[in-house]
């Protein structure tokens, strides 16, 4: 299992859910994993999971929010492992994403929009001298299909999502000449655990997806060399939400 062998992957919000699942899953297929996040004792689990199953991991304790942190996260991965071949930003705050239009806050929207499509393109930026350097970079950023259908209750969210959204299409065109591939995943899946007060799924499938088994497995193909002609996309791992969506 080596779809990602030799590379090195630099992997936001890897302490929970999505990001914890594609960091696991890019260690098991040989790449060497930046597992970076904000809260160290999730940080230091990933890492340990990651190591007891044999693969090689980096934990990095990393606020987003804060541009100087960012440059320094990027400098120490690259410093440790000598280059950075794949870069997949899928932070937030899940804290901060519930807001009707009419109640939204500017503080709330600027809190999501830094820890959303501000903090992706500070690490794209942060990134892009080892990403171009590779011959063959990847970026997988994190969008939504909340933005895409304007799900009620999460104003501030969607409209971080579709930012990032632009930002990809933007990236993708400008990076291309560097061979390096800028896609989106957004994904239906449970992030949030049994608990969590969401909405039920209305997808086709009729089901959340699981990060481990139905979402890390196309992030990975996007940064394997199976995704390499593709960039600028969106894709929607979401048992099929985006067809109810669509009428």
């Amino acid at each position: 299992m080596s779809r990602l062998n030799e590379k090195v992957a630099f992997v936001t919000g890897a302490g929970r859910g999505i990001g914890r699942a594609t960091a696991r899953l890019f260690a098991a297929q040989g790449a060497k994993v930046a597992v970076v996040s904000r809260t160290a004792e999730n940080v230091d689990q990933v890492v340990a999971e990651i190591r007891a199953a044999g693969g090689v991991a980096l934990g990095v304790v990393c606020d987003l929010g804060d541009p100087e942190q960012i440059t320094a996260a990027v400098a120490n991965v690259a410093q440790t492992f000598g280059r950075i071949d794949i870069l997949v930003n899928n932070a937030f705050d899940p804290s901060v994403v519930f807001s009707s239009v009419l109640e939204l806050s500017t503080d709330q929207l600027q809190r999501n929009f830094e820890m959303g499509p501000i903090a992706y393109l500070r690490t794209m930026q942060a990134c892009y001298p080892h990403l171009k350097a590779s011959g063959a970079g990847r970026v997988i950023n994190f969008g939504s299909l909340a933005g895409v259908i304007g799900m009620p209750g999460y104003a501030p969210y969607n409209m971080a999502k579709e930012a990032v959204r632009a930002l990809t299409r933007s990236a993708a065109r400008e990076w291309g000449a560097d061979n390096i591939t800028v896609n989106n995943v957004m994904p239906v899946a449970d992030t949030w655990g049994a608990a969590a007060n969401v909405p039920a799924p209305t997808n086709v499938l009729g089901r959340y997806g699981s990060p481990e088994e139905d979402i890390a497995p196309v992030v990975l193909f996007l940064a394997s060399k199976d995704g390499q002609f593709l960039t600028g996309y969106s894709l929607t791992p979401d048992g099929g939400q985006i067809i109810d969506s669509a009428r």
